[in-house]
């Protein structure tokens, strides 16, 4: 069980020169989550309020690219995509996990995401994730469909468009 306490009074993010709240995320969530486990943290972060994520879309030769700027402290938990893909940090650190671990991404870092995975990300710094699939759709919401699958507790819509409430709204 992930013992990271989030209530709906908790916020997402917290100082990055805050050492000490660093060390304490880190240490209680260091441990390879499994599916359980990241769909429960899934639930917790349902119940607060949800940051509205300018996404960008990209098409070329087969290709979709989806750029996900995200501030410091967001938290982000991904639906089960169904066939590899690339995640990209682009700018900033932000760490990933997934059901086989932890790892902490810099700028220019790039993971390969196996089929089935569900990432949930932590952005320690002002921070840009970016992943590109293989799809020769251009409809956001057929690459959606072919590409992930259907997520009642996600918190997003096709494209990254807020399905519940606005963070500070």
């Amino acid at each position: 069980m992930i013992d990271l306490v989030l209530t709906p009074s908790a916020e997402l993010s917290f100082d990055c020169d805050d050492s000490k709240h660093q060390y304490e995320i880190f240490e209680q969530l260091a441990k390879v989550p499994n599916r359980q486990e990241i769909e429960q943290l899934q639930a917790e972060v349902a119940k607060m309020e949800q940051p509205v994520f300018d996404t960008e879309h990209y098409f070329s030769g087969g290709m979709y690219c989806r750029k996900l700027p995200r501030k410091a402290g967001t938290l982000i938990i991904g639906k089960v995509h169904k066939k590899e893909h690339f995640f990209m940090c682009a700018k900033g650190e932000i760490i990933a996990w997934t059901e086989k671990g932890m790892r902490k991404l810099s700028a220019g870092d790039i993971i390969e995401c196996k089929t089935g995975t569900k990432r949930v990300t932590l952005a320690l710094t002002d921070a840009i994730g970016i992943t590109v699939h293989v799809t020769d759709k251009t409809n956001i919401d057929e690459i959606e469909a072919d590409l992930v699958e259907p997520d009642e507790l996600s918190m997003y819509a096709p494209g990254n468009v807020l399905k519940t409430k606005v963070l500070g709204s």
